[in-house]
């Protein structure tokens, strides 16, 4: 099994700017070698800071297309969207924005959303798609992205897949296999809840969702307490 490059930073604010400055690079090497950037960002607390600093990095974002790792499902605009967490905290401050691909959550089939999103995945990210670079957070019960223990779609072959119930949302989620054709991915881990799970990751623990990503092209960026 391939190792996982790790690298550790000193504190919550040094780790958002070193991943912003990760994902800004990788967007300028993307964009000079084939023209665009195919970004899929996850929610949650973690990568508030990181969006904040990316807003400020040198990024081409005429050639970016942003779309999602995950959403909870509930209404436009709901607190608990990662959208409207993505919207505040990235896409206000900016002058020029990306081309945005939100997970359509709000449609009332949602097994049909899940075929809207793949669709348009397929035509804006290739058939199949492969994404640039992923963005990956790592829950303390070993989960990423909405890939949670114990549900079905951990075993989907679909790109994409509508999750059962977990700590109150069912949600929309990428799948391992659109994970493993990632050109890159980043991981991004903060905080001593998280030490566990960051073990497990490491050592490549197939027991929790986070351990079966794919690991030949990913990074890990932690703050000091993940490692504790």
């Amino acid at each position: 099994m391939s190792t996982l490059p790790l690298e550790v930073l000193p504190d919550p604010e040094a780790l958002a700017l070193r991943a912003a400055r990760v994902i800004a690079a990788a967007a300028r090497a993307a964009v000079e070698v084939r023209g665009r950037f195919a970004l899929a960002v996850s929610g949650g607390n973690t990568p508030i800071r990181m969006f904040e600093m990316l807003a400020d990095e040198d990024v081409p974002w005429e050639q970016v297309g942003l779309f999602q790792v995950d959403e909870r499902v509930a209404p436009e605009g709901d607190p608990a969207r990662n959208l409207t967490q993505l919207q505040a905290f990235l896409l206000d401050p900016m002058p020029m924005l990306p081309t945005i691909y939100p997970m359509p959550v709000e449609l009332p089939d949602l097994d049909l959303a899940a075929m809207e999103y793949s669709d348009t995945l397929h035509r804006h990210a290739g058939a199949p798609p492969v994404f640039d670079l992923i963005h990956l957070g790592l829950g303390d019960d070993g989960h990423t992205a909405s890939l949670v223990p114990g549900d079905p779609v951990l075993e989907a072959t679909d790109d994409v897949a509508i999750t059962g119930p977990y700590r109150g949302h069912q949600r929309m989620t990428l799948t391992f296999p659109v994970l493993a054709r990632a050109r890159a991915i980043l991981w991004v881990v903060e905080g001593a809840t998280k030490a566990n799970a960051l073990a497990g990751l490491l050592a490549g623990d197939a027991a929790m969702p986070a351990g079966r990503v794919a690991r030949e092209r990913a990074i890990v960026l932690a703050d000091r307490a993940a490692i504790a």
